[in-house]
């Protein structure tokens, strides 16, 4: 194509666009030329300058010297005949290159096929020498920019519903319907995202009941905001859930949870917090036991009060069996709430200070006087903690409340 020409098409008659007719004032374009006859750049910059378009014109005579320049343009007006790169494999080669630009390119009259085969590629638009005058040029280059950006915006729209998709696939992971069959108790699960772009996290619940008089409980929190930490808490809830119902004594069940965590974590680094439950119906009591989680509250009468079971060691920092905490309830209506530390990190004021267990306490003591009824209570209190906040809540909450004769 070298020596060939980008001619002016001739002026249209009846008050028509002609070639000094000048575009609407619009966004200034930065646009590279890569083009190795003198003679055919000459001509692209003037028919631009002609119609003042409002567009600032790069030349380069080679692919090799245009790469630099090409993350910094808006688009890339492409012969497909250089020096240095023949046909498809130029075009190839600047649709590689980072940063985002359009790609218009230029062909010979007889090699508009290869115009079309270029849109194919990946190329916005295509020209052909001797049939452009600069209103078409310019409108081109505009359309070509455009259209980038619409592919740009719909390729971000994918991937932002595939993120939902998966995270709702994780979500259904993550936050299982309780395995349970009584009407001894009552659970209400509760979910809400971070801020993160409203994705799910690493926190996770699972009710299970494997007899008349036993149920288990777990809330969990991997460290971490991703795709990579919910699988890992998917992988964790699965693991306790098949424990629980191959019957595993319960002094072993975090043991082998906390084998599951250092096995399939992607770093070192990555550890787990979790809080586990056992109710004995029959007997009225209850077994906590605590890995580096913040304590269940405890809900009886007027009361409300956190489990005083001692706090564990995170999961996957030093292999060690969470100490077992015997409650017995003492009055046959209770409630008790299980949470991730998503609930208690943010902050109560201007100050640096959290709302945490003591202020949590204080929520969930407020919740009578204010008429909230126990199945509102886990969306009522992370109400009042963004409010307390100032904001939504950085992290993920995840919450259990499980009552017995509460309300009946």
């Amino acid at each position: 194509m070298t020596g060939s020409s980008v001619v002016p098409a001739p002026a249209y008659p009846h008050g028509g666009l002609g070639r000094h007719a000048k575009l609407p004032p619009r966004e200034r374009l930065r646009v590279l030329l890569i083009e190795d006859d003198d003679a055919d750049a000459f001509l692209v910059g003037e028919l631009l300058a002609e119609t003042d378009a409002g567009i600032d014109l790069l030349v380069a005579t080679s692919l090799n010297a245009a790469r630099p320049q090409v993350p910094g343009v808006d688009c890339v007006l492409l012969d497909l005949g250089l020096p240095d790169a023949q046909g498809m494999d130029g075009l190839r080669q600047v649709l590689a290159i980072p940063g985002g630009a359009a790609v218009c390119v230029l062909t010979g009259r007889s090699d508009e096929h290869l115009g079309i085969g270029a849109v194919a590629e990946g190329a916005q638009d295509y020209l052909v020498k001797g049939q452009v005058d600069g209103i078409l040029l310019a409108r081109s280059l505009r359309y070509a920019v455009e259209r980038k950006r619409a592919d740009e915006n719909a390729r971000r729209l994918r991937e932002v519903e595939l993120r939902q998709a998966e995270s709702a696939r994780l979500e259904r992971g993550l936050l299982p319907q309780p395995l349970i069959d009584t009407d001894l108790v009552q659970v209400h699960p509760f979910y809400r995202p971070g801020r993160h772009e409203a994705l799910i996290g690493g926190d996770f619940y699972d009710v299970v009941q494997t007899s008349p008089d036993r149920i288990d409980l777990i809330v969990g929190d991997v460290c971490g905001h991703g795709v990579d930490e919910a699988a890992l808490g998917v992988e964790l809830r699965v693991a306790w859930r098949a424990l629980v119902l191959a019957g595993v004594p319960d002094e072993q069940v975090l043991p082998a949870l906390e084998q599951v965590l250092m096995s399939e974590r992607s770093a070192r680094e990555i550890f787990a917090t979790v809080a586990a439950v056992r109710l004995d119906l029959a007997g009225n009591r209850a077994t906590v036991r605590l890995a580096g989680h913040p304590p269940p509250l405890l809900l009886a009468g007027e009361r409300v009060v956190p489990v005083p079971a001692p706090h564990g060691l995170l999961l996957g920092v030093r292999p060690r069996p969470p100490v077992a905490y015997d409650l017995r309830f003492e009055a046959e209506d209770w409630s008790l709430l299980m949470y991730t530390d998503g609930l208690i990190e943010g902050r109560t004021g201007e100050g640096d200070d959290r709302l945490d267990v003591p202020g949590l306490g204080e929520l969930v003591a407020d919740h009578r006087t204010r008429g909230v009824a126990l199945p509102e209570l886990p969306g009522w209190l992370v109400e009042r903690a963004e409010e307390r906040n100032g904001g939504p809540l950085a992290d993920d909450v995840a919450m259990l409340l499980v009552s017995r004769g509460v309300g009946r």
